[in-house]
């Protein structure tokens, strides 16, 4: 049983382990994952905006939204994704010199920049101003359209979930009703 739609989120990245049942993504059982194969499943496969951001201090913006990518490509898909997201001008300033809304479109640029084949986003528009929100969605749209990503989010946003092709309710862990 999900207690909570945060809880769901960990528990299809990997992050907390679900106590009963399994989790398929792609056919694979995820909640047998172990040691590389799990470690490769989350490099390879996945994309996190966490509602926290998660961005170390230390790393700036480029340093940030480069991981996992060929250094052949980082360039470009740096640039690309920075000028999409709007934080362009930001990329040679590190986390703590900038607002809360650079901070998730950062965290955003992370989360999206290896083209992963899911996307988990716990709140992301929840910090933006509406064009910076209409920005990241358009992205997911994108991702989803051309990489064929699945994007799985979370929001208590109306706008935000105006954006998903299918939109799951969830009530006291149980999901009560379904848009298409």
């Amino acid at each position: 049983m999900v207690h909570g739609k945060t809880t769901l989120l960990n528990c299809i990245s990997t992050i907390d382990k679900v106590t009963s049942g399994n989790i398929f993504i792609n056919g694979k059982n995820i909640t047998k994952l172990k040691g590389n194969d799990l470690n490769r499943f989350r490099r390879e496969e996945l994309g996190f905006i966490f509602q926290d951001y998660y961005l170390l201090d230390n790393l700036t913006v480029r340093e940030l939204t480069i991981q996992r990518v060929k250094p052949k490509e980082i360039d470009n898909r740096v640039k690309d994704i920075a000028k999409k997201l709007g934080i362009f001008e930001i990329l040679k300033k590190y986390p703590y010199q900038v607002s809360g809304g650079q901070k998730q479109r950062i965290a955003s640029a992370r989360a999206i920049i290896t083209n992963p084949k899911l996307v988990l986003a716990d709140e992301p528009t929840g910090a933006l101003d509406s064009k910076s929100a209409r920005q990241l969605l358009e992205n997911f749209e994108l991702l989803n359209q051309k990489v064929e990503a699945t994007i799985l989010m979370v929001t208590h946003d109306a706008f935000t979930a105006s954006y998903a092709s299918r939109i799951l309710f969830i009530k006291d862990g149980k999901i009560f009703n379904e848009l298409v």
